[in-house]
């Protein structure tokens, strides 16, 4: 690839990523429960169109924006943490969409980031944030964690199933530009 042609790509591909960081910001203000928001929305759709390690930015800062718009209810340091779950979780989505590229039918590979997606968003990063606030505040305090995965799982399948219903809206003018 040319030098013109990859130095253009980077410009829009950080363009749109400012867009969608946009985006996310405005997603932590549509909260569903606490600090569980419309902010990953944008982070899912990026890892498919821009890729996972965009996804992956886009995710971690709008967890953040979500922390920071509801006042870092279970800490800064809890916060940090789930942030980077939510990066994991954006990567993990687009990296199993992307690798699934011509092994699978479309329907496989968007099934198979939004069950990954799901299992990452939901019991994984809540699994992280119970081992890291038993480290902070004790087990009995972790285990009080436990209450949020209905929630958690209900916001991340709405996020997920959006992004994949906003991707496969955008994909025939995305392949044109």
């Amino acid at each position: 690839m040319d030098t013109k042609i990859k130095t253009s790509n980077n410009v829009r591909n950080l363009s749109i990523a400012a867009l969608f960081i946009a985006l996310s910001y405005a997603g932590s203000y549509l909260k569903v429960f606490g600090t569980i928001a419309f902010d990953s929305l944008p982070g899912f759709l990026a890892a498919l169109l821009i890729g996972p390690v965009y996804g992956a930015a886009i995710g971690a800062l709008g967890h953040l924006f979500t922390a920071i718009t509801s006042g870092f209810p279970l800490s800064v340091p809890m916060h940090l943490v789930i942030s980077l779950t939510m990066a994991l979780t954006m990567f993990g989505f687009g990296r199993v969409y992307r690798a699934l590229g011509g092994k699978a039918s479309e329907i496989v590979r968007l099934a198979a980031a939004g069950i990954t997606g799901l299992i990452l968003n939901a019991p994984v990063s809540l699994a992280a944030s119970m081992a890291a606030l038993a480290l902070i505040a004790g087990s009995e305090a972790a285990l009080g964690l436990l209450v949020m995965l209905p929630a958690l799982l209900a916001a991340s399948a709405a996020n997920i199933v959006l992004s994949l219903i906003l991707f496969k809206r955008l994909e025939k003018f995305w392949n044109r530009t």
